[in-house]
């Protein structure tokens, strides 16, 4: 179709490191195929760079020098609210960030027909009023003629993993979802490939921590990943797929690993100074599974009849697709009764800021192709 007869389509992207550097170097890359979208803002937590107007967007190529010159300030929650107020009306944001505070906004656009795309966890995951408006204004009570926002969030759940849109596919053709259970933490999957691994040559507890907040698994605290709660938001939003309404992550059990004298420590630094401490409470753990012939893992599951979610470590078969997981890799199985007893499983590295971005991207292309 050429270019005058293409619906423009204007992105705005907040968050422009880690997985919002990555995003934004795919879609200069992407670019080219698409000539009928425009970027017209990108913003990071202490400065933005922002289009003239929509006749004059921003470059795909040169976005990140054009950001690191710019001396505009960050935008405040008001000012990224009243962004899409003066551009034409295919608009797209692109919420790279973890911030509640936007994913507050998520109804607000879409109500006004302005896309999201995004990872953040925090709108489909935190409180279950802000959930309930957010479909409502995705999906629901739509009036003839009028036109939603779309929304787009796959890497939520599992990185660049296709897990929130199999489930929906899932559910959409009529299958009947019964369980889901899985290893849904990247650096969760890391830690315990390599603590206790198949052939049973781990390393210490603590020594291993250290080596995957070294090779950049883990938060800079980690703390943020041992308490189990990114995975208890994962699950959340799986559930809710699921047509159950669960609370929050404080509605069902969740394994903290973090020793309770150290959940209380000032720094990350001070938690990974005293952690060889308590090696010896994993150590049990580990040899309990060995006895057994079996692995321990930390896995989350929902149970969909039941209503019943639950994070925490569970033992494993050594034969078990759970048990042979290696590196970062994430794996999801969906037990459903056109399946059977052989579970629908997604597997595949489930961290890294190349791999999230690309669910990122991928999403930002279904919806260019939507509204194109």
């Amino acid at each position: 179709m050429p270019r005058e007869e293409l619906n423009q389509i204007y992105i705005a992207v907040i968050g422009a490191g880690g997985v919002g550097r990555h995003f934004l170097n795919q879609l200069a890359a992407i670019a080219p195929k698409y000539p009928n979208i425009h970027l017209l803002l990108v913003a990071r937590s202490t400065k933005s760079l922002t289009a003239r107007d929509h006749t004059k967007p921003l470059s795909f190529q040169t976005w990140e020098a054009d950001l690191n010159k710019s001396t505009s300030p960050a935008l405040d929650n008001d000012q990224i609210a009243n962004f899409f107020h003066k551009t034409p009306r295919y608009c797209v944001i692109v919420d790279n960030t973890s911030d509640q505070d936007v994913a507050d906004l998520y109804p607000q656009f879409l109500y006004r027909e302005v896309s999201v795309v995004t990872p953040n966890k925090k709108g489909f995951s935190g409180y279950l009023g802000l959930w309930k408006r957010i479909e409502d204004a995705a999906y629901h009570h739509l009036s003839p003629g009028q036109v939603r926002g779309l929304l787009y969030h796959e890497s939520s759940v599992g990185a660049g993993l296709p897990i929130i849109s199999t489930l929906k596919d899932l559910i959409d053709t009529g299958d009947k979802v019964q369980r889901i259970e899985g290893v849904f933490s990247g650096t969760m999957s890391f830690l315990f490939n390599n603590f206790a691994p198949v052939d049973g040559k781990g390393g210490k507890w603590s020594a291993e921590v250290t080596k995957a907040k070294e090779a950049g698994y883990t938060e800079p605290d980690p703390r943020d990943d041992l308490n189990g709660v990114d995975v208890a938001r994962k699950l959340v939003i799986l559930a809710r797929i699921c047509r159950l309404e669960i609370e929050s992550t404080d509605s069902f059990p969740v394994e903290s690993l973090i020793p309770a004298e150290l959940e209380s420590v000032k720094s990350g630094d001070e938690f990974m100074e005293k952690l060889p401490q308590y090696d010896s409470s994993m150590e049990e753990v580990k040899n309990e599974a060995v006895k057994e012939g079996k692995v321990v893992r930390f896995v989350g599951s929902v149970d969909v009849g039941k209503k019943a979610l639950k994070v925490g470590l569970e033992k494993f078969d050594k034969g078990h697709p759970i048990a042979g997981l290696k590196g970062s890799d994430n794996i999801i199985s969906f037990y459903t009764e056109r399946y059977g007893a052989n579970p629908l499983i997604v597997q595949g590295a489930g961290a890294g800021g190349a791999v999230t971005a690309m669910g990122v991207t991928a999403d930002l292309i279904k919806v260019i192709q939507r509204l194109s």
